[in-house]
């Protein structure tokens, strides 16, 4: 696992010996590995052509030396110290050129090539070095032109994504475009705030996200670790942060370019999402809140299916292993008051504002709690912060993939709720407390119902009194009690019951009468429903 703490300057591009050994005019010189096999992987970064025997003095890291051991031969203690000073310079690999000076590999530095794990090659057939040195080398620059290439080409795309005020989701789906891998961004407690690639490998990654966590974070910093993949197996992340403060994480998962591309992307995707951050003022509470806001979403939708979101739950630090769910939508409170709410509660689970302006919130809580007493502490401390809120709630769930339909009735218990100030509203509402009003908030898109209403309310709707509604609603909201009515809008009584025949008149109704009253009370309701 590669880890950067802060963004590097550009790598330099490699080829490994195991690269440079399947070129074709390396294969034409037989070339056989009699030492260091399980070094085949180290990166070559330049080709040198050395016959001295202190040639380690020259190097400077991760050169493959070419000789034909012409200084070497007949001194056994040379050849051992030539092998161990290419260790000590940190050469990738020595290739032995074999003929006159050496016509068989010589055992003493096979042996001691085997002892410091240096790919040591000899290559059986005549082989003008010059040929190799050529060939690595123009393959060496015309892969640093490429990273210089993409490079600039991803740094001008985030770039130019940020300076038009694209969202956090478009930059990662650039750098995911890039890497042709998942894309995860974390906080420093490793929940996932947001993911990009294609949805089917993110999920297999977030399905994994805890052992994955646990493996990749279990190492020190900027070491490489192993486990839930290392980095011959494309899992590099970078460090998210700056002014001396880390707040968070990008990880490439199974990235199947080279290493050093793969670095690469996730440097300049951090630059990217540092540079987002700070123009943008954003933080990674913010990101969190995107987080949840795009997974409680979906759970309303219903475009995806539950199941398919429970690993991005579970990955964005939601517990969901044998608990029980229950589906909040509050009105006319921050989502920041009750993130804290349920730090001060001390429960678990997710907050996010919808796009009609309520908040959702989904709790989760183990099953031996009282799912019903929690709720209603919950509701009165958020009551306690927002006096004038509304927290309607679902039943309890205990199955995950029942938690989407509570969510749509605790969206539909809220929106009946609100809708009428006249309501005498417990501290938690649910649906049975909403009655007649939550069933026409459910039928309010039904031509038949807003056919009804307009027909059973026509002398009003083209009238120009506006009042004459508002004094209807408030009637028929207190029972047709006309002494709280004239109260509520300030006239006294004989002003009232004169609005009141002047409505009956436009409506041509008996309001005395309870089914024609009922009537009307059922299109006022269907009316401000489909208002809303």
């Amino acid at each position: 696992m590669t880890t950067t703490s802060e963004p590097t300057e550009l790598s330099e591009p490699a080829l490994s010996v195991r690269q440079v050994l399947t070129l074709e005019r390396v294969l034409a010189g037989e070339p056989e590995v009699v030492a260091g096999a399980g070094q085949l992987d180290r990166p070559v970064r330049w080709v040198h052509v050395a016959e001295a025997p202190d040639v380690g003095v020259m190097l400077t890291g991760g050169e493959m030396v070419l000789t034909t051991g012409v200084l070497l031969a007949g001194d056994e203690d040379k050849q051992a110290e030539y092998i161990r000073s290419l260790h000590r310079a940190e050469a990738s690999a020595v290739v032995l050129g074999l003929g006159r000076a050496f016509p068989a590999p010589p055992e003493v530095m096979r042996r001691a090539a085997e002892r410091c794990g240096l790919p040591m090659v000899v290559l059986h057939r005549p082989f003008p070095f010059a040929e190799l040195t050529e060939e690595v080398q123009c393959r060496l620059v015309r892969r640093k032109f490429a990273a210089v290439s993409l490079s600039e080409s991803v740094r001008t795309a985030l770039t130019a994504l940020i300076t038009s005020g694209a969202p956090l989701q478009s930059l990662l789906d650039e750098v995911a475009s890039h890497s042709a891998c998942p894309v995860v961004v974390t906080n420093l407690a490793h929940r996932v705030l947001a993911t990009a690639g294609e949805r089917s490998a993110v999920d297999d990654v977030l399905r994994d996200w805890e052992r994955i966590a646990r493996q990749a974070w279990g190492h020190h910093p900027g070491r490489s670790g192993t486990g839930g993949g290392g980095e011959g197996d494309g899992w590099i992340r970078a460090e998210l942060g700056g002014r001396g403060e880390r707040w968070g994480q990008i990880m490439l998962c199974g990235h199947r370019g080279d290493t050093a591309t793969g670095r690469l992307l996730a440097d300049r995707a951090a630059e990217a999402l540092v540079l987002h951050r700070m123009l943008g003022g954003n933080s990674a509470h913010t990101w969190e809140e995107q987080c949840a806001q795009s997974l409680l979403t979906d759970l309303v939708s219903g475009v995806v299916p539950a199941r398919q979101l429970l690993p991005r739950a579970r990955a964005a630090g939601l517990p969901v292993n044998r608990r029980t769910f229950v589906p909040l939508v509050v009105r006319d409170v921050e989502p920041d008051q009750l993130d804290r709410v349920l730090r001060m509660v001390g429960l678990s689970g997710l907050v996010a504002e919808l796009a009609d302006g309520a908040v959702a919130v989904l709790l989760s809580l183990a099953r031996d709690q009282d799912a019903l007493v929690l709720t209603a502490n919950f509701a009165a401390r958020v009551h306690s912060e927002a006096a004038r809120t509304v927290v309607a709630a679902a039943d309890p769930r205990t199955a995950w993939d029942d938690v989407p339909t509570g969510l749509r009735e605790a969206q539909h218990v809220a929106d009946a709720a609100d809708s009428s100030a006249a309501l005498d509203l417990p501290a938690v509402v649910r649906l049975r407390d909403v009655h007649l009003r939550g069933l026409i908030r459910l039928l309010r898109d039904d031509p038949h119902v807003q056919s009804f209403a307009e027909r059973e309310l026509d002398g009003l709707l083209c009238s120009a009194d506006d009042d004459m509604l508002p004094v209807l609603r408030t009637y028929l909201a207190t029972g047709r009690n006309k002494s709280r009515t004239a109260q509520l809008h300030h006239v006294s009584r004989p002003a009232l019951y004169r609005r009141l025949e002047a409505i009956q008149t436009r409506l041509g109704v008996d309001l005395d009468d309870f089914e024609q009253a009922a009537s009307v009370h059922i299109a006022l309701l269907a009316h401000d429903a489909q208002q809303s």
